[in-house]
């Protein structure tokens, strides 16, 4: 079977390819900071599709087309390399614009968002060529990529243990065989960045890069969820599958993963992103629900009552609880994306704080919002309880509440010890 080329994945063209349309003028990193209006049309261009999505379960192609006309995918790819080297004031404002329309689409955004952030860091260890050739097809063909981490018997790699995925050195390259669960958005994915560990007397562990379409690569659709449903979050299986010598991207003995000072500040980075963009994806789901019960709530006027609910002052009360949520959300996130654009990166369990409580706070939102619109709020034929389950999973992306919650405590414990 042949070796994976550099070459040769440049000229595969990617899925969004098939149905782009004509490139319109990219959304700046400048445009998107001082025109919301832009964003505003994003989101409701998006929403329009939503419910259909939600049903069917299909992955978002027309989305990406969409996100790629304007420039979004590669945005936070270096100016050098055609993209705007986003911050994550600019990234989070995307993300929120995208889940307010369209949440699963957000996701899969976010995990490639923070797979470009990596790649540009100085810190990174894959080779020139495979990198810059991974954030190139972002910027020119909103090529996606996302992490393959989780397992059938590891579970997340973030609670330890080494992966059962192996890959074999042969005289061209690497075969890898292994299982991933909930691959997001493998039906749109360029690129796997996939853990694994050699089977070397003594094994390393890291990633292995292999394109989406290398022969062995098999989807096993599995994905039928409450909530993000288009994700398409389906299993990953890799049969003997051939990649490059350089696709393997970052192997390490396992001790070399454990803190030094530069990896201690590289990760903390990538959780001060993930907090702060899947906060902005669940928040944002919070504000949809928010938006159309505000609707609800002013037309909707019972006959023994004369008047539209939102004239009651309990309803009041309760939509202001709701206003407070948000309040609070904006105003973290809003200040974590600049004290990291500021270079003040927080501690990974305050990164992890920040994650628990913006996503508790629009889940507390939305069912604040349930309880006062009732059986409306339950209809399929509203959108409110689509947004109820869309933004329950924001309780299972690392880190998990009990995860956030123990290293706070760890960390709280220790200042108060020394």
């Amino acid at each position: 079977m042949p070796t994976t080329t550099l070459h040769r994945l440049a000229a595969v063209p990617t899925p969004l390819e098939a149905n782009a349309h004509p490139t319109l003028a990219p959304y700046t990193s400048a445009h998107i900071a001082h025109t919301p209006a832009l964003l505003a049309q994003l989101s409701a261009q998006l929403a329009a599709g939503a419910a259909g999505l939600d049903a069917s379960a299909e992955f978002p192609h027309s989305n990406f087309a969409t996100l790629q006309q304007h420039g979004l995918v590669g945005l936070l790819a270096p100016t050098a390399l055609g993209g705007s080297a986003a911050t994550l004031t600019t990234a989070r404002r995307v993300i929120a614009a995208v889940a307010k329309g369209e949440p699963a689409t957000a996701l899969v955004l976010t995990m490639t968002y923070l797979q470009h952030l990596a790649l540009r860091s100085k810190d990174c260890r894959w080779p020139v060529a495979v990198r810059e050739q991974v954030l190139r097809d972002g910027v020119q063909h909103g090529a996606l990529i996302n992490a393959l981490r989780v397992e059938p018997a590891l579970g997340s790699p973030a609670r330890g243990g080494l992966p059962d995925t192996v890959g074999t050195a042969t005289a061209t390259g690497w075969t890898l065989n292994g299982h991933k669960l909930y691959t997001t958005g493998i039906a749109g994915l360029r690129w796997l960045s996939v853990w694994g560990r050699t089977d070397e007397a003594t094994p390393r562990v890291g990633n292995f890069l292999v394109p989406r379409d290398a022969p062995g690569v098999r989807v096993v659709e599995s994905w039928d969820h409450l909530g993000l449903r288009a994700s398409g979050s389906h299993e990953v299986v890799f049969e003997d599958v051939h990649i490059a010598a350089e696709f393997a991207v970052d192997l390490r003995p396992p001790d070399g993963w454990s803190e030094s000072e530069d990896l201690a500040k590289h990760y903390a980075t990538q959780q001060a992103w993930m907090g702060v963009l899947l906060g902005s994806i669940y928040d944002a789901v919070a504000r949809a629900a928010y938006d159309w019960l505000c609707d609800f709530l002013r037309t909707r006027s019972p006959a023994n009552l004369g008047a539209p609910l939102a004239s009651l002052p309990r309803v009041q009360e309760h939509v202001g609880e709701i206003a407070a949520l948000l309040h609070s959300n904006r105003v973290l996130l809003a200040h974590a994306g600049s004290e990291v654009d500021a270079g003040r990166t927080p501690s990974p369990s305050d990164s992890g704080l920040l994650k628990y409580t913006t996503t508790n706070n629009a889940i507390r939102a939305v069912e604040i919002a349930l309880q006062l619109s009732g059986n409306h709020g339950l209809t399929r034929h509203n959108p409110l309880e689509r947004h109820y389950r869309d933004v329950l999973c924001g309780r299972v992306h690392t880190p998990q509440n009990d995860s956030a919650l123990v290293a706070a405590g760890k960390s709280a414990l220790q200042a108060a010890n020394s």
